[in-house]
């Protein structure tokens, strides 16, 4: 396939990218068709001197073929695209890891709930732009906004949902390559929207262990002795 996507570091990524190609493909060849059938009429009935205009009333045949045919290819499409939906939105899975992610102009707040896993309690942490979870786990994201409506996107693995103020929707994903990767806001959010950026950290197992016992002693506490049963 062609590389100008960002790189997919998600389990459902695959699945969304076919569909993208698919559509682009589809698109790219009726474009040509329609390029080439231009041209070519306008080679071959362009104005001669001598011969007089031809009027015609059109072709029913063609006009039910090139309605019919971009009808089924839409159906189709759309079939495709429900079930895609349906698997990865429809129904959340069972996670491993919960955090919280709010838009507010012009930053995104990141919350981890303590070792309890609730939050709004004391032990919960709270960072800045920067959203740490363990590589080859089912991470669940409790998105909302304080002010205005932003839109949570990771390119590398093709999630994108709006952040809508008084409302908190549930969006997952899986990682499945370890590395620094990109949290943009999609929305014209304001004057500072340029400046909303943050960064997805995708850690092994032994690194999230030490940003644990770095940033957050209690949860890697609990961490280590679940290990250690």
């Amino acid at each position: 396939m062609m590389g100008w996507l960002p790189e997919n570091v998600s389990t459902f990524g695959e699945r969304i990218d076919s569909l993208f190609y698919l559509i682009y493909y589809i698109t790219t060849a009726v474009f040509l068709l329609v390029m080439v059938v231009m041209v070519a009429f306008l080679f071959l009935y362009r104005r001669r001197e001598g011969r007089p205009a031809l009027y015609s009333h059109g072709n029913n045949t063609l006009e039910v073929i090139w309605t019919v045919v971009p009808a089924i290819i839409l159906v189709i499409l759309t079939i495709m695209s429900g079930v895609v939906w349906q698997d990865i939105r429809g129904v959340i899975p069972e996670t491993d890891v919960q955090v919280k992610v709010i838009g507010k102009q012009f930053n995104w707040r990141i919350i981890y709930p303590g070792p309890d896993n609730e939050f709004g309690t004391k032990d919960d942490l709270e960072k800045e732009n920067d959203l740490h979870v363990p590589i080859n786990k089912k991470i669940l994201v409790l998105l909302g906004s304080d002010d205005v409506i932003h839109s949570f996107f990771l390119p590398h693995l093709r999630v994108k949902q709006d952040a809508l103020p008084g409302r908190e929707i549930a969006i997952w994903f899986e990682a499945t390559k370890a590395g620094t990767y990109e949290i943009a806001c999609a929305e014209l959010c304001g004057f500072g929207h340029y400046n909303m950026r943050g960064h997805l950290f995708v850690d092994s197992a032994e690194d999230y262990q030490d940003w644990q016992r770095e940033n957050w002693p209690a949860a890697a506490e609990v961490a280590d002795m679940r290990e250690a049963r």
